[in-house]
């Protein structure tokens, strides 16, 4: 059972990260606003099961290729590219994430926060190494896109979150100003990317699939719920 911060914590968090300071609010997508289940759902069961049909092989050959093919494209823009994917694996990636649309869920207490920011007048900005049109996919499921003032995927700069010129280039793109904006991603190398970078405020989201024992990262700040922030 995840267990929240007691009152104390919360106070002393609240002090290292000064919400009503912070003018500039910059999101991960997958795992932080998201539930990740889907995602591992998805290239964990789904893929490496229509991949197993296609090539009449079993599942758990299809799992081992597919795992390897994966993680050797860990940390380039190919990672979350799903028209790179429907290529080399010759599945419509697009429309297998359409058939399990439904699983795609927003973590609690997510929708809360983003309307007190907007209350706050904080620019929002949704940052993610995912491909446009899963951006798309996801949005129109959960309906929160209506609470960013921009979108930025790595995709439009280049380079993944987990480098330092993807952030060189997103605040070009977007003026955020680094000593007064706040950071919030599942993954620890991003954070230590965004960290190299001079991002002020960092905080690591450790329950990023709902179905998973929560992550831990060294250094950061940690919420399990985005409640902990109000």
């Amino acid at each position: 059972m995840v267990q929240y911060l007691s009152s104390e914590r919360q106070k002393t968090m609240h002090k290292e990260i000064p919400l009503k300071e912070i003018k500039y609010v910059l999101l991960d997508l997958d795992g932080t606003l998201l539930d990740l289940y889907f995602d591992d759902y998805f290239w964990a069961h789904l893929v490496p099961e229509k991949y197993a049909e296609k090539h009449d092989i079993s599942f758990g050959a299809a799992k081992d290729y597919l795992y390897s093919t994966y993680k050797s494209h860990e940390k380039t823009l190919n990672w979350c590219d799903i028209d790179f994917w429907s290529r080399e694996l010759n599945l419509d990636i697009p429309a297998l994430k359409e058939q399990i649309r439904h699983l795609i869920e927003v973590h609690p207490h997510v929708i809360e926060f983003l309307e007190l920011m907007r209350e706050q007048k904080k620019k929002i900005y949704l940052l993610t190494n995912a491909h446009g049109k899963t951006v798309k996919i996801k949005l129109r499921k959960t309906k929160i896109g209506k609470y960013f003032d921009d979108v930025l995927c790595s995709f439009d700069v280049g380079h993944p979150k987990e480098f330092v010129e993807f952030w060189e280039k997103a605040q070009k793109k977007l003026g955020f100003n680094k000593e007064n904006s706040v950071f919030i991603d599942d993954t620890e190398d991003v954070l230590k990317s965004a960290r190299d970078f001079g991002i002020k405020y960092l905080i690591f989201k450790s329950s990023a699939n709902s179905k998973a024992e929560p992550k831990k990262a060294d250094g950061f700040i940690t919420i399990h719920d985005f409640r902990e922030l109000m």
